[in-house]
């Protein structure tokens, strides 16, 4: 996109605006991140296992003067996120839990610690540019505060002449983001960094001995595109429910590995039938039992001793969800739509019964879209607990499908949901530069 047709928009006129009032006149550089939908691959990414998201058409844009004394000052167009700044360094203090400024002083801290004893750091003054209606939806699954730490890692990334392969970087910007407290896997930066126009990214999520990830792309059917569907509850990936997941399947990694010695992901036994695997598990159990038994389950913040884990059923979803994942690829692959249709119908089921990650608003917005002609397939999307429902819808019955869903669920639940396609985008990266 040519310089002046992009400043010549609204939204980055408004930008260019705000940020000349914070920070004065002069050149201006823009960045972005595009947030992403998981077309199938709920919770494998952490497990090793695979998946297949698409890079969306909404995005997390950071507008970026560089500064020579390694400061970042930032600040958001959205009045509710407090501005904030600290000092590049290897180790960057954290602000409080739940502060936005954290994902941006992960990312900070991983750029640091590549390039700080090779030359000095490079800051700068930034704007974050991510509101509605072309801004990540925040909570609804979609990877916004990935797409944040991506947009931040981007920016310093490039500030200071840092250009890792692209996968290498989607790693560590996984790593980067840890410093806000969840232990979440690789998905959300890969698709955010590697995403490609008309195309879904198929993944594996274990890295091969010389670090690097395969990828491979799949292009999405003609006739046909991806609506989402946000539910309009929140979820947050910060706390219990989410760390519990990755408890559990660490927990059944160490069971099973009494029978399958050196296994270190559910991964390591997608090859086994699930018959075999399902007696070496226990339905439920209490961290405090796995301590007792000398089983490790790392460093997972928030995860009580007294937590119940659902160890068999979490472990179930992600033995079958892998197998689903490739089932996708081989559909897509072989224009076999009908059958991408029903994966997707068995993902929701499983991530719904045995990961317990969907909702009452989630479950009814699913069953609205099922319900319509021309919907192959719908199912949640993202970590669960409430976000987006992501569909396969035929391209002649869009409009009638969006309205259906839009009255119904308000209907049902007096939540005005935010129903729209999603055309897939390309990766993060340099937008433009303004100078002045």
């Amino acid at each position: 996109m040519k310089e002046t047709t992009l400043f010549e928009q609204p939204r980055y006129q408004t930008a260019v605006s705000h940020f000349q009032t914070l920070y004065g006149p002069g050149d201006i550089t823009v960045f972005r991140a595009p947030g992403r939908v998981n077309l199938i691959g709920e919770h494998t990414d952490y497990n090793h296992g695979y998946v297949m998201p698409v890079a969306i058409d909404r995005d997390v844009v950071i507008l970026a003067r560089s500064r020579a004394d390694g400061v970042v000052r930032l600040a958001n167009v959205e009045p509710e996120f407090a501005p904030f700044s600290f000092a590049l360094s290897p180790n960057i203090p954290s602000a409080p839990p739940g502060d936005w400024s954290n994902y941006v002083r992960g990312a900070a801290q991983m750029v640091a610690q590549q390039v700080g004893e090779k030359r000095p750091l490079i800051g700068f003054d930034g704007l974050v540019v991510a509101a509605p209606p072309f801004g990540v939806p925040r909570g609804a699954g979609l990877s916004s505060s990935s797409a944040l730490t991506v947009a931040a890692a981007v920016t310093l990334a490039h500030l200071n002449e840092w250009q890792p392969p692209l996968d290498q970087f989607a790693a560590r910007c996984s790593r980067a983001e840890w410093y806000v407290g969840t232990r979440g896997g690789v998905m959300d930066h890969f698709a955010s960094l590697l995403g490609r126009p008309g195309q879904a990214l198929f993944l594996d999520c274990r890295p091969g001995e010389n670090g690097r990830y395969a990828t491979q792309y799949a292009t999405l059917p003609s006739g046909y595109q991806l609506l989402i569907a946000n539910s309009g509850v929140k979820h947050r990936n910060v706390g219990g429910g989410y760390n519990y997941r990755v408890a559990a399947c660490r927990a059944g990694v160490a069971l099973l590995r009494r029978r399958f010695a050196g296994i270190t992901h559910l991964r390591d036994v997608e090859n086994v039938d699930w018959g075999e695997l399902e007696p070496l598990l226990p339905e439920e159990t209490a961290v405090s039992n796995l301590i007792q038994q000398g089983i490790d389950l790392g460093d997972i913040p928030n995860l009580p001793t007294d937590a119940r884990l659902r160890v068999r059923a979490n472990c179930r979803h992600v033995w079958s969800e892998n197998w689903r994942v490739r089932q996708a690829v081989d559909a897509l692959n072989g224009g076999d739509i009908a059958r991408l249709g029903q994966l997707l119908h068995a993902a929701h089921a499983s991530a719904r019964d045995d990961y317990d990650i969907s909702c009452p608003e989630i479950e009814m917005l699913v069953g609205i879209l099922n319900s319509q002609p021309g919907v192959l397939g719908a199912r949640l999307t993202g970590a669960g607990w409430g976000g987006c429902v992501v569909a396969l819808v035929e391209a002649g019955e869009i409009t009638a499908v969006v309205h259906h869903a839009q009255t119904a669920y308000h209907a049902a639940t007096g939540i005005d949901p935010d129903v729209f396609v999603c055309t897939p985008s390309g990766g993060a990266g340099f937008v433009a530069a303004l100078e002045r």
